[in-house]
């Protein structure tokens, strides 16, 4: 690929140099001008890289093609999800062959009846590059559909309403929304939250009657602190509508009876920096999980009519090595979300007192999670597991006979054999002697000679923990000899809250240096060699690779970088940009002096220098809500500016989509095939 890209001459950005200042310090932006979306310059450039990408990677299209085949191949087309039964229906999403969105259906009291398609989305996207349904939600007599639609990309959903006796669509329509609604008992009252139009920020909630227009709905919370997002949501108990409010490290939240959707809101304990609660309700008590004198977080309980702090008792207490994540609440069992040694465990504690006990998965490195569970009054739990060898399965749990019952397992086409792979998880040294995990998967009978290809993919920021999924489009890595990898680094919760701290604000570097240390084990235990050794990450994953890219180039052959937040600094600056203000608790503001130089010192975009850079493709979204996409289209330029070697560099930006890429079941997939070529290609792998 070097070779094609040589003798192609890539789009050369002007220089417009922009001055920056900042606590006395000055910095020199040659390609700040690239933030003018609407400019027909910027979107010449970014048209520019698109053709060259395109030209570079001509001689690989007929191996894109068939690796998106073979991905594509593997998916069963015509499915359906596992049904759940909430209020007198079976409710389940299936999808038809040869078509991109989902059908969502119900049947009215058992399986046998006659299907209801609610929505078919195939039928709403005709003629849309980007189509995207999300917050199914039904009114109190399940006859009223409501559904938000966002057709750019930009996360800024318009909800509308289907009434799903007639058929019909209603005119009623409420735009600029998160497209989330919660509704009130009444069939008619409904709350969802508005953005700021700048920012993006979710920041005001409103109280709409069903036919009426926008302009008559009454505004009952505006969240003035621009750190603070809100949402709505209405308990699982139904009886009561809560209002949540959040920044990074801190939650406040609110709530009204369901059934009195005029009254007011009540906070059930005020905010507090650095405390974060969520609450359940159940018959008459609240359930808190809160990290109140509790880093790890703990469970507590209170009278659903004096819920504030004062007024909690402990019901899990505390534990230095065990995270709590989430509860879930039956009529005679408890179920706690636990994290341990960075692996979830489903805890059943029964009400009465009787002995509790673990769920047994039969795996040492897996995911598993709670599945949708919406009735109180069942003696099942459903959940969710798999592993890096085990595809993606829906489990029924009796919590008195612990009898599990495997409803459904993602079938992979062509023939998959488990038993043919081989996962484990070890813990590597970090360089400040803190055991890092780090999961592998990879075909069984490797040799541990250096001459492995790898990929180690990374994320490590907000708390978010990348878990040990199965995915059926990497068998195209590890059937071609690859060995995957996923780096559990400091900045997640892999290993509890303090895993979290420890990669954030003042601490931010040994998110890196972590990333840096496994790449080094990889090679070092001969996993794979310098020459063949990948890694990726996306949005804030794509900041890591960049910062990994500038400390260690020499470690890697290639590096993919999906919509990155490269330009730290600068983005962190501009409080107009959506994001910025509701995440100075998570890379500080850079308006204090101590934080703006501890970002400098990181910020990819500012380290980029003249130097050999390893092979990099870059995709970014014109629409991106989360990564502007200018920050990608900055770092590309500045790199094809400073860097001193012939490899690759490659920018593709979507231009009708956002951060999450292509709506639709398989258009994704050709973004992962553009992904595994690029790769591919570098190590002279054709077929």
């Amino acid at each position: 690929m070097t070779n094609h890209s040589s003798t192609i001459n890539p789009p050369i950005a002007a220089k417009k140099p922009t001055e920056l200042t900042k606590h006395g310090h000055n910095r020199i932006d040659n390609y700040f001008w690239l933030n003018q979306r609407e400019d027909q310059e910027v979107l010449d450039y970014l048209n520019a890289e698109n053709k060259y990408t395109q030209e570079v990677l001509a001689h690989t299209e007929d191996f894109q093609e068939k690796l998106f085949q073979e991905i594509k191949g593997r998916i069963q087309e015509t499915d359906q999800s596992v049904p759940y039964f909430h209020r007198g229906y079976f409710f389940y999403v299936r999808y038809e062959e040869g078509k991109e969105y989902p059908i969502y259906c119900r049947k009215k009291d058992n399986m046998e009846a006659e299907e209801e398609v609610m929505l078919d989305v195939n039928q709403m996207a005709e003629g849309q590059d980007y189509y995207q349904v999300q917050g199914l939600s039904l009114s109190e007599n399940r006859d009223i559909l409501a559904f938000g639609v966002d057709t750019v990309g930009r996360r800024k959903y318009t909800v509308h309403f289907k009434n799903l006796v007639t058929g019909e669509i209603l005119e009623d329509k409420i735009t600029n929304t998160n497209g989330q609604i919660a509704w009130a008992a009444d069939n008619k009252t409904l709350f969802y939250v508005t953005k700021d139009e700048q920012t993006l920020r979710d920041d005001t909630i409103w109280r709409h009657e069903l036919n009426r227009p926008q302009s008559e709905n009454v505004k009952v919370y505006v969240e003035e602190d621009d750190t603070f997002g809100t949402y709505i949501f209405r308990s699982k108990s139904r009886k009561y509508l809560i209002i949540g409010c959040y920044s990074t490290l801190s939650t406040e939240q609110r709530i009204l009876a369901a059934d009195n959707p005029t009254g007011e809101f009540t906070v059930v304990t005020p905010r507090e920096h650095k405390h974060e609660y969520s609450i359940s309700h159940f018959e008459d008590k609240f359930y808190i999980v809160t990290n109140w004198e509790a880093t790890n977080f703990r469970l507590m309980v209170t009278n659903e009519n004096a819920p504030n702090k004062e007024n909690w008792q402990e019901v899990i207490a505390h534990r230095e090595d065990v995270m709590l994540e989430q509860i879930e609440i039956f009529k005679n069992y408890l179920v706690v979300v636990e994290r341990k040694n960075g692996l979830e465990h489903l805890r059943i504690r029964p009400w009465d007192g009787s002995e509790e006990h673990y769920v047994d998965f039969g795996e040492s490195t897996y995911s598993a999670w709670v599945a949708y569970n919406p009735e109180f009054d069942t003696e099942v739990l459903r959940y969710g597991f798999n592993s890096l060898i085990t595809p993606r399965s829906t489990f029924d749990y009796n919590l008195t006979t612990r009898e599990k019952t495997l409803l459904k397992q993602q079938e992979v086409l062509g023939g998959y054999d488990p038993t043919a792979y081989a996962s484990e998880r070890v813990y590597i040294t970090a360089r400040d002697g803190v055991k890092v995990p780090l999961s592998l998967v990879y075909k069984k009978g490797l040799d541990k000679n250096g001459e492995n290809p790898a990929l180690l993919y990374g994320y490590g920021s907000y708390g978010i923990n990348v878990t040990p999924d199965f995915s059926s489009s990497r068998l195209s890595l590890l059937d071609r000899g690859f060995v995957f990898a996923i780096a559990h680094i400091r900045g997640s919760e892999t290993m509890g809250r303090p895993w979290y701290e420890d990669g954030k604000l003042l601490k931010k570097l040994n998110t890196f240096h972590d990333f840096i240390d496994c790449a080094d084990y990889l090679v070092n235990e001969k996993y794979t060699s310098k020459d063949k050794l990948f890694a990726m990450g996306g949005s804030a994953g794509g900041m890591l690779m960049g910062g990994i890219m500038n400390m260690r180039p020499d470690l890697f052959k290639g590096i993919i970088a999906a919509v990155p937040f490269v330009d730290v600094v600068t983005t962190m600056l501009d409080d107009s940009i959506p994001l910025t203000t509701g995440e100075y608790d998570e890379w500080g503001n850079p308006n204090e002096k101590v934080y703006y130089d501890y970002m400098l010192s990181y910020s990819p975009y500012d380290h980029v220098e003249a130097k050999d850079y390893p092979n990099i493709l870059v995709t970014a979204g014109l629409h991106d809500s989360q990564v502007q996409y200018w920050e990608p289209a900055k770092w590309v330029a500045k790199l094809r500016e400073l860097k001193t070697d012939n490899n690759t560099l490659l920018l593709k930006t979507d231009m009708s989509a956002g951060h999450s890429g292509k709506t639709g079941r398989f258009q994704r997939f050709k973004e992962i095939a553009l992904e595994y070529t690029f790769m591919l290609d570098l190590l002279g792998i054709k077929e």
